[in-house]
This record gives structure tokens, C-alpha cells and sequence, in this order.
């Protein structure tokens, strides 16, 4: 499988990159950034760097005709690009709507038009307190989430009009990494103020892998699907 991974340089993306060259089952990864993307100095020793073809975009809206052909034949897509619900505080909510929304929509679009496998899978990274129903008022940063939700619907909506795509929003708890000390405490902490699991971005690349290469096992994936996965792959290490 092709693999696409937009925000290859971000936390998340960098430990997608990490594993996905040691996955048997991807042959390409297509790592698209807004910097140039090296290999990653910690690899297994099952990885093979020659799978990485590092792609330079200077605005995730705008898909040149040299970018789009990096695309075509494409298996799947993780999408990663995203403003986090602190970091959001520090932008205009458009900006922050056009980075979250305007986007992956037109990304996937994008990535259609190159002229994918069937099926594309495409997973879009929310979060757990993303809500996709207009109606509710979510306790936490409600105009946030509820645009997060909405961008879930969109898509899934994109997929099935576009046909031959399979759209799922995977939607973890706080994300941790070993050593890193204050994720660790915030994770504890959102799991006791808001009962949403944490998970190592480790265990949630695993997941996100697996599901794209073998299918989704439902939609939306929920922070505690994403755990109960984990304990079911393998990951490179």
C-alpha cells in the first residue's frame, strides 16, 4: 500500500513516519509537509527508508499538479494537520477553521482527483470531545468542537459522494509519549476530570496503521476502541 501522511513533521506524524517504513504491508509512504521531511534517526532495524518520498506544501488548501502526482495510486491517507484545542486559543477562529476543515476537505478532494486505489481509505485525526451533532453544546470549547464534529460529517459526506473512499474519524483521549513527564500528568489529569482515557502516540499510530491497511473496524474510533485495538497489534519499536 501507497501511504499518504500530512503533518509528517508534527508529533504524531513523526512517529507515523517511524513506523510505517518498518510496516510489511506499506510499500510508499508519501510524506507531505510545509518542511522538508527526513528520515527519522531512530528506526528498527526491519525499516526501509527508501519507502519515503518527502513532499514539500506550502498551504494544505492548494494542491499543485507536482504535489497531486505524488498522490496518485494511493492506498490511504492519515491526516494529522490540525491547531489543538490550547493552540487554537492562540488564532482567529477562521484561521483556525480553514487549518481543521477547509484543509482535509480539500485535500481529500485532491487526493481523488490524483486518481487513488479502491478503495482510498482516509482517516482524519479529531478528538474524543469533537461533537457532530449542531444541537448539543459540548462542555469543552463548544464552538471548537462542534466545528471538529462538523468536519467529521463533512467528510464522510465527501467520501460517499465521491464513491470508492472510506472515511473514518479517529478521535483519541490526550496523546502521551515515553519520558515526556507533563504529558503524562495532563493525560492523568483528562482522564480524571473527564473520564477520556490517554493513549501513547505509539499505541495510536499502531492503531491508525492497522486500520487503514486492513480496514476500519467501525467509525467513529473512540478513545477506548482505540486502546482495546492497541492491545492487539504489533507496533515497530
Amino acid at each position: 500500500m501507497k501511504l499518504i501522511v500530512t503533518g509528517a513533521t508534527g508529533f504524531v506524524g513523526r512517529e507515523l513516519i517511524r513506523q510505517s517504513l518498518s510496516h510489511p504491508k506499506v510499500t510508499s509512504v508519501v510524506a507531505l509537509a510545509r518542511s522538508p521531511v527526513a528520515v527519522p534517526e531512530t528506526l528498527p532495524a526491519s525499516a526501509d527508508s527508501s519507502k519515503l518520498k518527502a513532499v514539500v506544501i506550502q498551504d494544505y488548501e492548494v494542491y499543485p499538479d507536482e504535489v497531486k502526482k505524488e498522490f496518485a495510486g494511493a492506498g490511504a491517507c492519515i491526516w494529522t494537520v490540525a491547531i489543538t484545542p490550547s493552540k487554537s486559543k492562540t488564532y482567529d477562529f477562521e484561521e483556525v477553521r480553514r487549518i481543521c476543515q477547509t484543509s482535509p476537505i480539500a485535500g481529500l478532494r485532491a487526493m481523488h482527483e490524483a486518481g487513488t486505489a479502491t478503495p482510498f481509505r482516509f482517516v482524519y485525526m479529531s478528538g474524543a470531545a469533537a461533537e457532530r451533532d449542531p444541537e448539543k453544546t459540548p462542555n469543552y470549547m463548544p464552538q471548537y468542537s462542534l466545528m471538529r464534529g462538523e468536519t467529521e460529517n463533512q467528510l464522510l459526506a465527501l467520501g460517499r459522494e465521491l464513491g470508492g473512499i472510506e472515511v473514518a474519524a479517529v478521535k483519541p483521549g490526550y496523546i502521551t509519549t515515553p519520558g515526556d513527564i507533563a504529558r503524562y500528568v495532563m493525560g492523568n489529569a483528562v482522564r480524571l476530570m473527564a473520564g477520556i482515557p490517554p493513549i501513547n502516540v505509539g499505541d495510536l499510530v499502531a492503531v491508525m496503521l492497522d486500520q487503514v491497511v486492513n480496514g476500519f473496524e467501525k467509525e467513529p474510533l473512540t478513545p477506548e476502541d482505540l486502546i482495546r485495538i492497541a492491545g492487539t497489534v504489533s507496533r515497530a519499536t
